[in-house]
């Protein structure tokens, strides 16, 4: 296992973190065995970050966690959780659901403790409620040793959160080819200025980057030299980056954790990436990068529509559909609850007022027809 100094912190962490939402399962339930054998076996192999969360697996995660880590195991590690924060109504439920996961999670305090999932509206809630007093509160307190949070918005919204207090590190989704998605690279440029340590998730882009790739995608892997697998591909483009800390990764698998233990190894090393490689990834993002559908950047100015249709969310849908070649997956997950919302393509009636307004000068009636074709 590789390790480096997070951020400001003068912690050795290592490069890889187990996340703790995609445990195995047996009838919807943790496997709390298998569970326990992969994450102690991680542990073992010198992982020492482990990152659970409120709402992983129904709540049952961070009770499952501290179980886990009983035996001596919580002391060999690095333990993240976070406040749920699309749960806060008041100062007194920030207190009350860190006491609580204390509690499930059998420890005295938490290492490293996230806002979740923040975006702009969120923080703003959160900041009315005195969530810097929060704050202050829990390190001062010992509860907590180290604060940061997770990350879902534009960059802009980013640089102000981060700009608001003195945090000690970041998450953020980030992979080859979400460069310049949400906080993006300029994002983990700016944290790291800072001396904020930053922590990634979604490195393979919940599974997408290895499973169920296109022809193009394997016939660029399988004559790349030297010779890698598509999850070695992904995990060498972020490990290259020096300022990059810890790369999360949702295990599922005995098989999954071995095999990425193996990677950090073998290619865990900041600024050994070759010419030749940054081509090859050039090429997968490329590749990625021309089966999207609609050039659409969310910018939202074609929102509200007169008919509720939520126009960047099903271009979303789409481009998703289309890039990581699974349309039934994105129908099933992501545009079934578009449809609940009833924001969903079918609802649009052509009135163009969109189409008037978009930046990108998309023809968006037109597209909006092809998303409800493809999901109907």
């Amino acid at each position: 296992m590789q390790y480096r100094k997070f951020g400001n912190t003068n912690e050795e962490i290592s490069i890889l973190g187990f996340g703790c939402m995609r445990f195995p399962q047996i009838d919807n339930e943790i496997d709390a065995e298998e569970t326990t054998k992969m994450i102690r076996y991680a542990i073992d192999n010198g992982l020492n970050y482990i990152d659970t969360a409120y709402p992983y697996h129904n709540g049952e995660s961070e009770i499952v966690v501290g179980k886990i880590l009983k035996h001596g195991y919580r002391e060999k590690v690095k333990l993240a959780t976070k406040l749920p924060s699309w749960n806060i109504t008041s100062r007194e439920d920030m207190d009350n659901y860190l006491n609580k996961q204390l509690e499930k999670l059998q420890t005295d305090y938490i290492d490293f403790y996230l806002i979740h999932a923040l975006d702009e509206k969120l923080w703003q809630n959160l900041v009315k409620n005195n969530i810097f007093e929060f704050l202050d509160d829990i390190k001062r307190s010992g509860k907590v040793k180290y604060l940061g949070f997770s990350f879902h918005d534009k960059y802009n919204v980013f640089e102000k959160i981060v700009d608001s207090y003195d945090w000690d590190f970041t998450q953020i989704q980030y992979n080859y080819i979400d460069e310049d998605y949400q906080a993006g690279t300029k994002g983990i440029e700016y944290a790291h200025k800072k001396g904020m340590g930053i922590i990634i998730m979604e490195p393979l882009r919940g599974g997408k980057l290895v499973n169920n790739l296109s022809d193009e995608i394997k016939e660029i892997i399988d004559k790349a030299k030297p010779k890698k697998t598509p999850a070695e591909w992904a995990f060498k483009f972020l490990y290259d980056k020096e300022e990059i800390g810890i790369v999360l990764s949702g295990m599922s698998t005995m098989e999954q954790v071995v095999e990425n233990l193996k990677i950090c190894d073998e290619h865990g090393k900041s600024n050994s990436i070759t010419e030749n490689e940054k081509k090859i990834l050039m090429d997968l993002k490329n590749a990625f990068k021309s089966k999207i559908k609609v050039n659409c950047t969310a910018c939202k100015y074609c929102l509200p529509c007169p008919m509720g249709v939520n126009i960047p969310s099903c271009f979303e849908a789409l481009n998703n559909a289309s890039m990581f070649n699974e349309i039934e997956y994105v129908k099933n997950n992501m545009y079934k609850y578009i449809i609940n919302e009833k924001s969903d393509a079918s609802k649009c009636v052509g009135c163009g007022k969109c189409e008037a307004v978009c930046p990108q000068h998309i023809k968006i009636i037109e597209m909006l027809k092809e998303v409800n074709e493809t999901f109907n």
